[in-house]
């Protein structure tokens, strides 16, 4: 086998290779939105050539990789499954709160469900300025303990938060977000780029493949609406903190979508409506 390739379950036809493109794509396993890094099929003529996985989701049912421990969980061990036990739209991620519809970690013993990007969510994120200076770190926690910058409510879901505790985002109000302004995401795969997609909003070419709709209100805050400019509120550190309240959605949109690299923390950047 070749660096870079896997031979998976879902797709026993070819191989999948790891491909980084900065486009948008729907996961052929947990059936969650992704971007950047992805395994997909490289066989021009195959039917389902389209065929992408996160490389969460690019994990063998056979022999099964060994059960995941988290933080949040000690007690649990998470079992990698195609699919989660119970009918159809009964299983929910406990970190986002989204249904689960595919590839599931799930704990036995507990019945807590995580989405494989959910699951390896990285415990801290380092949000840049344009100039490339590291702004604000931020911290995944299981519950918010300050009101969510996006929805102005704490709990919900797993949330990232700053270390000056004064910038919340819920993972929940990312995949809204990303819900929101992509709707239709998987509806249109194998359309050319010149064409116009099935996507709820204006759309931004990418650099191949699938055509990327925009973000909208990724820096958005509800704070605003309580008087006064948000960013003009804060002195000091907060302020600082605040000020790159936008750079941090990127950072955690792209690792909610399963790539949360700088480079992808950049195309997403561009493609959020201010």
């Amino acid at each position: 086998m070749r660096y870079g390739e896997v031979a998976h379950f879902s797709h026993p036809q070819h191989r999948l290779r790891l491909e980084h493109l900065d486009t948008l794509f729907r996961c052929d396993g947990c059936k969650e939105a992704g971007i950047g890094a992805r395994y997909r099929c490289p066989v021009q003529g195959c039917a389902a050539a389209d065929h992408d996985l996160h490389r969460q989701c690019a994990l063998p049912l056979s022999p099964p990789p060994p059960p995941l421990r988290h933080p949040f969980y000690p007690k649990c061990a998470f079992h990698f499954m195609a699919r989660a036990p119970g009918a159809p739209g009964t299983r929910y991620c406990n970190a986002c709160g989204r249904d689960v519809a595919g590839f599931v970690y799930h704990c036995r013993a507990c019945g807590f469900d995580l989405h494989p990007c959910c699951a390896t969510l990285p415990h801290a994120l380092d949000a840049s300025d344009r100039g490339g200076r590291v702004g604000v770190r931020l911290y995944l926690h299981p519950k918010a303990e300050a009101a969510c910058h996006r929805c102005g409510h704490r709990g919900r879901s797993w949330t990232y938060r700053s270390h000056c505790k004064s910038y919340s985002l819920h993972v929940a109000c990312v995949m809204d977000m990303v819900v929101e302004s992509w709707n239709g995401v998987g509806r249109n795969k194998g359309a050319s780029t010149g064409g116009r997609g099935v996507y709820d909003g204006a759309l931004v070419a990418g650099s191949g493949g699938y055509r990327v709709p925009v973000i909208r209100g990724a820096a958005k805050s509800s704070h605003a609406s309580r008087g006064g400019s948000y960013w003009g509120m804060r002195k000091g550190k907060v302020k600082r903190c605040c000020e790159i309240a936008g750079f941090a959605a990127q950072v955690v949109i792209s690792a909610v979508l399963g790539d949360p690299t700088a480079l992808i923390a950049g195309v997403v950047g561009s493609l959020m409506a201010r």
